[in-house]
């Protein structure tokens, strides 16, 4: 199978053209690069803003961290962080992602207009396969090694490729038994989930052996600590140069969207690489 577009909500993307970026929106007090900068619904537009300036295509609204170590959040406040910031961007021209992988948020958030689901559990938690079956909303499903809590605790894998590979085919085939099309899907290895800095370039350095039956991938790989590794431990505001070249490798080996904090320089550094690629200047304005 091979689906020529990806469907993301009201949206529609053809797959031949230059790679998607995707703005990272956290509305949270503790998210390990940008926590508490754009919490609050004022701050959170005040950036939204930002972006749609700097040229970005979809805007991944998040209320939960994730980052290694992080406890659940309860429903009642991530619905209080999101919604609000949902609903006021609904009709801004882009599409709206929603970080989440709880299913009654995935309801409300689709209620409210969001466009896309970007699940770090894959649509494992049970009812949320149901929750997003309906209607055309685009599904990211992510490979996770057990928890956010945990996930860090010495990964180990036999073949960290083949193994992720084999979690997004039986997740790929999850969503097709419920009815979901492959137009909507959208697949993510899930990097610095669960992984090393060494299983996360290994993971990056095959990427194209990580697409299940043609299907798009996401790549995350935005100021994480793999790229804090290789530039001697710095922290995630001088890493900024580092993940623009990472989204550019992932682009390169086939990524379709690149989820990204820094969306000026990283849609500047995208269109360039996709205008040489096609060797047309105009080729990447569009995508």
């Amino acid at each position: 199978m091979f689906t020529q577009y990806f469907q993301c909500g009201r949206y529609r993307f053809a797959l031949d053209r230059r790679p998607l970026v995707m703005g990272i929106l956290n509305v949270t007090p503790d998210s390990f690069s940008d926590g508490g900068q754009h919490a609050g619904r004022d701050a959170a537009l005040r950036h939204a803003e930002r972006m749609i300036d700097e040229g970005v295509d979809i805007i991944d609204i998040g209320g939960e961290s994730s980052r290694p170590g992080s406890a659940s959040l309860p429903l009642s406040e991530e619905l209080d962080r999101v919604l609000p910031v949902i609903e006021a961007l609904r009709d801004c021209g882009k599409p709206l992602s929603i970080d989440t992988y709880k299913p009654d948020t995935m309801r409300a958030a689709l209620a409210a207009g969001a466009d896309l689901i970007n699940d770090i559990w894959g649509f494992r938690m049970p009812g949320a396969i149901e929750a997003v079956a309906g209607g055309q909303a685009g599904l990211c499903a992510m490979h996770m090694q057990r928890d956010p809590q945990t996930m860090q605790e010495a990964p180990h894998y036999q073949d960290v490729v083949g193994e992720v590979h084999a979690f997004l085919a039986d997740r790929v085939t999850a969503l097709r038994a419920a009815g979901i099309e492959d137009s909507r899907i959208v697949l993510d290895p899930g990097f610095g989930f669960g992984k090393t800095p060494d299983h996360n370039l290994r993971l990056l350095g095959e990427l194209p052996r990580l697409s299940v039956d043609g299907l798009p991938l996401l790549a995350g790989l935005s100021r994480k600590s793999t790229l804090g590794a290789i530039l001697g431990g710095r922290p995630p505001a001088g890493r900024i140069a580092a993940s623009v070249a990472a989204a550019v490798c992932a682009a390169e080996r086939g990524a379709y969207i690149v989820r990204v904090h820094d969306v000026a320089d990283t849609v500047n550094a995208i269109r360039t690489w996709w205008a040489i690629r096609q060797q047309r200047a105009d080729a990447a304005l569009q995508p």
